[in-house]
């Protein structure tokens, strides 16, 4: 099902819930997968440690929050996304609107409920449009299944997603949100962490980049042909 908002932007205004951190501190992440599969309730149960069940169907909202990793302040991001990826229909033309979201994020949370065997089939062709635009390889992406706690109405057995997982070489974990508050807390602290070492190397690529190279020592057998050059130039 398409939903009209979906032509629009996803990115909305960050909430200011708290003062922007440290200069090059900043992590921003995505959280994507099928309606249902409980997005929103991870994010909000990793910033506030309460569980919330039921939400109105979002039109993607932006959190911000600076939170403390290995005790560093990090500002981080977290886009919430309407959850409409239906393999069934148009799924390409329905991953081209979540476009400006994928670029935008640094790290990447793909979600599906174990209870629901079609918001698991979303989750390899969210991996291939992440990967389409931001082709390297360390770009963070973790598949989650959610719902781990509702044993008995399970349709993806967890051998099946670890071994897409293997397949796409993506870490892989199942959660339950609404008992495993610290669970849902590993998995975005996790993320947080690969996303912070990704801007590490990259300023660390660009520093040397910028290093000016060191000119080549001159060959002096060069010089002194030139030197006997000008004195016969002189002469003359």
């Amino acid at each position: 099902m398409r939903l009209p908002s979906m032509s629009q932007p996803f990115l909305l205004a960050p909430i200011a819930e708290c003062p922007p951190g440290p200069p090059g501190a900043q992590v921003r992440l995505a959280v994507l997968g099928a309606r249902g599969v409980g997005k929103s309730a991870m994010i909000v149960r990793f910033l506030t440690k309460r569980f919330i069940g039921d939400y109105e169907p979002n039109t993607g909202n932006l959190y911000s929050r600076l939170v403390h990793l290995d005790g560093d302040p990090v500002a981080v991001q977290i886009q919430d996304t309407p959850g409409c990826i239906q393999v069934q229909e148009d799924c390409v033309q329905v991953l081209d609107s979540l476009s400006r979201c994928v670029k935008w994020a640094e790290g990447f949370l793909l979600v599906y409920s174990i209870t629901d065997y079609s918001s698991y089939q979303s989750v390899q062709p969210l991996y291939q449009h992440i990967r389409k635009v931001h082709p390297d390889a360390r770009t963070p992406i973790i598949i989650v299944g959610n719902k781990a706690d509702l044993l008995h109405a399970r349709q993806v057995q967890a051998k099946e997603a670890l071994q897409l997982a293997d397949e796409l070489g993506s870490l892989f974990l199942e959660i339950s949100t609404s008992e495993d508050s610290q669970g849902v807390c590993d998995v975005f602290q996790y993320l947080c962490k690969e996303v912070s070492k990704l801007q590490h190397a990259g300023s660390t690529d660009r520093r040397r980049s910028s290093i000016i190279p060191r000119p080549k020592s001159p060959n002096m057998q060069d010089l002194k042909r030139r030197f006997k050059q000008a004195l016969s130039s002189k002469v003359k």
